[in-house]
C-alpha cells in the first residue's frame, strides 16, 4: 500500500517541477509590443539602383547619348560593330557624337 501512496505524490510532484521550469522559461518571452524602439528604414530593393538618365546600372545598362537610351555595352558593340571595351563603349557614345543619327 505504501508503494502505491508514493507513486501519484512522486508524478504530482515532477508535474509540479516541470510547471515552474516551463512557466520560468515563458516569464522571458514577451506578448506585446513587439516594434523596434528605433525603427529601421525599409531595406531597398535588390538591383534596384538607377542613374541619373534612369539606367538600371545593376542589369548592365548605361548611358549612350549617341543612342539616347539605356543599353547594354556589350550589346551594342555587337549590333552597332565597334570593340567591346570601355574605350570602344565611349568612342560611339560620346556626347560630341550624340547629333549624329545612330
Amino acid at each position: 500500500m505504501r508503494n502505491n501512496l508514493h507513486h501519484p505524490l512522486r508524478s504530482i510532484a515532477w508535474l509540479a517541477a516541470l510547471i515552474a521550469v516551463l512557466a520560468t522559461g515563458c516569464a522571458g518571452t514577451s506578448t506585446g509590443d513587439t516594434a523596434p524602439k528605433d525603427p529601421q528604414p525599409a531595406p531597398r530593393p535588390i538591383g534596384g539602383d538607377r542613374d541619373a538618365h534612369g539606367c538600371l546600372a545593376p542589369a548592365g545598362y548605361t548611358w549612350c547619348a549617341r543612342e539616347r537610351a539605356c543599353v547594354r555595352p556589350w550589346e551594342l558593340a555587337k549590333q552597332a560593330g565597334f570593340d567591346n571595351t570601355a574605350e570602344g563603349f565611349a568612342a560611339h557614345c560620346s556626347a560630341a557624337d550624340s547629333t549624329t543619327t545612330p
